[in-house]
């Protein structure tokens, strides 16, 4: 049984940091792709970031360029997102997801796993 867990979510100032992690577990990982999504109210799911297990590769949308980092833990099966210079656009619920597939991958229609996702709220 394939999950993914997250924590780490919570209130922070506008300008402020956090960092979630992901533990996943149920399978062998090293060929998947994981990516963090993020999900506001009454808005579409968006993607944030990928790494590969297998490289440590990253990718990152353009909002979030430049004070997102992710980054993962082969040995703990933990995938982070270090979020600094907070802003208040960045309030969402954030999932983590893993996908079979390689490459630049941003879709969520292309993940085949999900977490039950961290609330993360930023005050102006």
């Amino acid at each position: 049984q394939v999950q993914l867990v997250e924590s780490g979510g919570g209130l922070v100032q506008a300008g402020g940091s956090l960092r979630l992690s992901c533990v996943a577990s149920g399978r062998t990982f090293s060929r998947y792709t994981m990516g963090w999504f993020r999900q506001a109210p009454g808005k579409e799911r968006e993607f944030a970031a990928t790494t590969t297990w297998s490289d440590g590769s990253t990718y990152y949308a353009d909002s979030v360029k430049g004070r997102f980092t992710i980054s993962r833990d082969t040995a703990l099966n933990t995938v982070y997102l270090q979020m600094n210079s907070l802003k208040p656009e960045d309030t969402a619920v954030y999932y983590c997801a893993a996908s079979i597939y390689g490459g630049r991958v941003n879709q969520p229609s292309d993940y085949n796993y999900w977490g039950q996702g961290t609330q993360v709220t930023v005050s102006s």
